[in-house]
Order: C-alpha cells, then sequence, then structure tokens
C-alpha cells in the first residue's frame, strides 16, 4: 500500500514484538508504542503515523494488488478494478464472471476466486475496511454500457497531478485510460511539454483539458 517509511526490519520488529499481526493492526498502532521501538526516535515515529493515515485513502486498483493474490500484478489489479467497480462485485464474482475481464486467463481467474473465498482472508479484508482503509467506487465494466464508457489520453506533465492519480480519478469513474489518441478518444488531458499525443489530438478534433478543466469534468461524470 506505498506506506513511506514501513521498511522490512520495522515490520519484523512489529510482527516479533506481537504488535501485528495482521496488516489492519497496522492503523492501530500509536505514537508511543512506536517510539519505543528499538532505533525509532519520535519524529521517525510521527512520519509513519502520518504515512499510514495517507494510506488510509488509497484505489481499490492498488488495494487488490496490496492484498498480495497470487499471480496479480499491478495491471492485472487495475484490470479488475476497472471491470468491477467495487471490492465487493468482486468477491461476490464466479469464476466464469473473473475470466470474463480482460487479460485474465484460467489460472489467475482461479486465484482470484480461492483468495477471496478464505476465511482469513476475508478476515483481513473486514479489519481493514474497519480500520478506516477506503477508496473510491464505481459501476465498473462489468454493468456499464459499452457507450458510456469514455476514452481518456494522458500527455505531459501537470502542476498537481500525477498520472497515477488521474488514472485513478478516471477508472474509480468506470472509463477507460489509452496510451494513443484516436477517433474513439473521447478527451486528451495535456500538461507542461505535451508532444505528438496532444498535436494528434487536435488533428482529429478530439476536447483537450487542463488539469482544472479534467478536476472539474472528473467530478461530475
Amino acid at each position: 500500500m506505498d506506506i513511506e517509511g514501513l521498511g522490512e526490519k520495522l515490520v519484523d520488529q512489529l510482527v516479533e514484538s506481537g504488535l501485528v499481526n495482521t496488516p489492519a493492526d497496522l492503523f492501530r498502532l500509536d505514537i508511543h508504542t512506536l517510539a519505543g521501538l528499538e532505533r525509532m526516535a519520535e519524529k521517525s515515529a510521527s512520519n509513519i503515523l502520518d504515512a499510514l493515515s495517507k494510506a488510509r485513502e488509497t484505489t481499490l486498483a492498488r488495494f487488490i494488488f496490496a492484498l498480495g493474490i497470487r499471480n496479480v500484478g499491478e495491471a492485472t489489479a487495475r484490470d479488475l478494478a476497472l471491470h468491477f467497480g467495487s471490492l465487493d462485485a468482486l468477491m461476490n464474482a464466479s469464476l466464469e464472471q473473473i475470466q470474463a475481464v480482460r487479460d485474465v486467463g484460467p489460472i489467475v481467474a482461479a486465484s482470484v476466486h480461492s483468495f477471496l473465498r478464505e476465511p482469513h482472508n476475508l478476515g483481513v479484508i473486514s479489519a481493514l475496511r474497519s480500520s478506516g482503509v477506503r477508496w473510491s467506487e464505481s459501476k465498473g465494466l462489468a454493468v456499464s454500457a459499452p457507450e458510456s464508457i469514455l476514452i481518456f489520453v494522458l500527455t505531459g506533465t501537470m502542476p498537481t497531478l500525477s498520472r497515477e492519480d488521474a488514472r485513478a480519478m478516471i477508472e474509480a469513474k468506470g472509463h477507460k485510460v489509452s496510451s494513443s489518441v484516436s477517433k474513439k478518444t473521447a478527451y486528451v488531458v495535456a500538461g507542461e511539454d505535451a508532444g505528438s499525443k496532444l498535436a494528434k489530438a487536435r488533428e482529429l478534433g478530439v476536447t483537450v483539458l487542463s488539469e482544472p478543466e479534467f478536476r472539474k469534468l472528473i467530478e461530475g461524470l
């Protein structure tokens, strides 16, 4: 879950001392407990608590990836999140429904299906949700009409928004991000130093958005 400062040695300490038995226990740590660990000053403990607080706000794709399901990398986690739109929809999906996801074959589908039916794993997921870990959800491609799905292309560097965050915002609304501009592209989101993709968008008459325009649009979808 990309928790800054939470390295392997610190995790080992937390587990060996009995303070953390499941990932959800991380979000119950306090500054006094952390500061009392070996080689951990109060400032470092405070930084880790800040990082844990930030990690509570995540994306569905990142959460699925963080579960550590065998054969599920970042790209597959993103495809699962986009297809189902919500964790509950994924958890209730049949083996056949999971295999219907783009680029998901029988081996990956079986890994996901079996993982989400293991009582221990379900308990960890429930505990993480109860500890405040949350994300935006959408209808998902599985229930969205194809004609209602918008295709975005991201290019250039935006002032305050990374491409990963922009992608997450788009996919949370059930829409798609493409790497190339075509007649099917609905919007091109362009930042500084946008190159050939911006030129292609103008050539095809595709609507080009700045970061503020993109934020306003995505909030209304």
